[in-house]
């Protein structure tokens, strides 16, 4: 009879003082982070992400004051120069000629009057010369002229006689809705002014802007040397930048 094949190993009894080999086990190789050694295979989590964090928070707090800086010297300077809107009004209007050609073409010159104020303590203005004042009959442009240019002071009060020269068509409708107009004692007209202007403040002209002033007036009549009386005046009055 064939014997049985020796064991691969010979398990030896504690009692005879033998060794007992270990079972098979498999070794896992540890991995070491950029961290130093330990720490499970994980690397350790950095201050990055707090930095960024407190670089944000920075970011907003300054943002937070310069919007708050920028606030208080914007309502200091409103207090300060308190700006108000100037004033315009036409006074008078004088008509030196009117007169009605055989060509059909009308003649016309006025002289209009007008008012502007300034009712600023701590601001200026300058009037350019590039302006421009039109006077229209239902539509129709009768004369025109400019303003003069000047520069206005503080609380200043500045009287303006503009002369306004025209010729124009002036046909059969426009010369019988006139003559209704006069014989009832109400002519309307339309006095347009655009002019640049320019805010002083602190004896320095900031950005030129213009102004457009539309007046609708009401008048009694518009005979030549005669004294006009304005019955009604409405105004508007618009920026451009």
């Amino acid at each position: 009879m064939s014997s049985a094949p020796p064991p691969p190993y010979v398990m030896l009894s504690d009692n005879n003082g033998g060794l007992r080999p270990p079972p098979y086990r498999r070794n896992i190789p540890r991995y070491h982070g950029p961290g130093g050694g330990g720490g499970g295979g994980y690397p350790k989590k950095g201050g990055g992400g707090s930095c960024c964090l407190k670089c944000i928070c920075c970011c907003y707090c300054l943002l937070f004051l310069t919007i708050f800086i920028l606030a208080g010297i914007t309502i200091y300077l409103y207090t300060f120069f308190n700006p108000k809107m100037p004033n315009y009004q036409v006074n008078g209007l004088n008509v030196t000629t009117f007169s009605l050609q055989q060509d059909f073409s009308l003649l016309t010159e006025f002289v209009v009057s007008v008012r502007a104020e300034n009712p600023n303590d701590r601001i200026g203005f300058i009037y350019g010369r590039d302006s421009a004042a039109v006077v229209t009959y239902r539509d129709s442009k009768l004369c025109s002229g400019k303003l003069p240019s000047f520069e206005q002071g503080h609380n200043n009060v500045t009287l303006m006689n503009v002369t306004m020269k025209g010729k124009s068509e002036f046909g059969n409708g426009l010369q019988e809705a006139l003559m209704q107009n006069k014989n009832s004692g109400k002519i309307p007209l339309l006095v347009q002014v655009k002019v640049p202007v320019s805010v002083v403040v602190a004896d320095s002209p900031l950005r030129q802007f213009l102004v457009f002033v539309n007046c609708s007036l009401v008048v009694d009549n518009l005979s030549p040397n005669k004294k006009i009386r304005i019955l009604s005046s409405e105004y508007t009055l618009h920026f451009a930048f």
